[in-house]
């Protein structure tokens, strides 16, 4: 993914992972393309979508309104996150996807969680 100016990294690596998602899903056996599959694909739209929503929420030092909807976007898109990554554990057990593949959602979904944390917390520090 090409990353513009005034995106966020973590918004360009929620992009990359959701990416991967769709890559690996494609190749998931027939018997879990509407339970897995589906999970996995939905929640990682859902966590760009949040993202999204989060960094479009204007926010100025003592508007407390707009932190608190900035704030519920970033939690919920970390929450979004860790179900990912349950459900890609899950999916791994199961067959859906390979160890590999796993590894490599693993791995992504933990750097979005860093990322996405390290944000949370500049917010914090910047508008409380």
């Amino acid at each position: 993914m090409n990353k513009t100016q005034s995106e966020l990294t973590v918004i360009t690596k929620s992009k990359d992972l959701c990416s991967y998602i769709f890559t690996v899903t494609q190749k998931s056996p027939k018997q879990f393309r509407f339970t897995f599959t589906s999970r996995l694909q939905n929640l990682a739209l859902d966590i760009i979508e949040n993202l999204y929503r989060a960094n479009d929420t204007f926010v100025v030092k003592g508007d407390n309104a707009a932190f608190e909807k900035r704030n519920s976007y970033q939690h919920t898109a970390m929450t979004d996150l860790k179900l990912l990554a349950y459900f890609a554990l899950l999916a791994r057990e199961n067959g859906a996807v390979t160890p590999k593949q796993y590894e490599q959602i693993s791995l992504q979904s933990t750097e979005c969680l860093n990322l996405l944390g390290g944000w949370i917390n500049k917010d914090k520090n910047r508008f409380i």
